[in-house]
């Protein structure tokens, strides 16, 4: 129970990876804020959780502050912040849509901006807390129909490490999470069994990361054992970022 009388909002925490990491929490003793703009994942995820249900546009920077007022307001204050919410749409950068460039902007940045905003005075108010954002191996490499989303993690780690500096002397710990190739509904819709496939084989552990091993990382950057770590970006990758050609 290492985050027993903790409270959680978890954004995009209807599915995948924001899914098994507002699971995980609870089973730790959290209570969690499921997050999300899909209101039937949002509301199964939080009564398996035994949680709240926040059915909000993470774009929307009102109804994230509201979201975050409401769950204050049940759960009587905030400590962890999960920024998982995010917007998939691979295609070469020439041929990227208007409006897709918006949309992944849109939840993947401001979304993250919006929610550390409306979050960040209910952590100091509870004498301190922890921020983790989720960013990706991808911006270890250089990856085909991938600009868009790289770019937007590549902005958070640096975002990471400025507000990990902002923040610290309030005791507000912030943190990244780098997962690797991992088989979510958001992933699947752009990575085939044959792409997964050629990804397991790179990697020297030689499978690739579940959403729960990912959850147990953030479980571990929330608790109280990670209580001098700020400012990381950790890899969850089997070391496929360190194996060289």
């Amino acid at each position: 129970m290492r985050l027993e009388n903790k409270a959680a909002i978890v954004t995009g925490g209807g599915a995948g990876i924001g899914r098994a990491i507002a699971l995980a929490f609870a089973r730790e003793g959290a209570k969690v804020g499921v997050l999300d703009i899909d209101a039937k994942s949002a509301e199964a995820t939080a009564r398996e959780a035994k949680g709240v249900a926040l059915v909000c546009d993470v774009s929307q920077r009102a109804a994230v502050f509201e979201a975050v007022k409401r769950f204050v307001g049940e759960a009587g204050g905030l400590d962890i912040l999960v920024n998982n919410a995010v917007y998939f749409h691979y295609a070469p950068m020439v041929d990227m849509p208007e409006d897709k460039i918006h949309r992944m902007l849109d939840v993947g940045i401001k979304g993250t901006f919006w929610a550390t905003q409306a979050a960040t005075p209910h952590l100091v108010a509870r004498g301190g807390g922890s921020i983790i954002n989720l960013s990706s191996i991808a911006v270890s490499f250089g990856i085909r129909t991938s600009a868009v989303y790289t770019s937007i993690k590549g902005a958070l780690d640096a975002f990471t490490r400025q507000q990990a500096v902002e923040l610290a002397p309030r005791n507000i710990r912030v943190n990244a999470l780098a997962p690797g190739t991992v088989s979510t509904p958001g992933a699947n819709t752009v990575i085939d069994a044959q792409g997964f496939e050629a990804r397991k084989a790179k990697t020297p552990l030689g499978r690739l990361a579940t959403p729960e091993d990912i959850a147990a990382a953030a479980v571990f950057l929330a608790s109280e054992e990670a209580r001098m770590i700020a400012g990381v970006t950790l890899k969850i990758d089997g070391a496929i970022t360190v194996a060289g050609p």
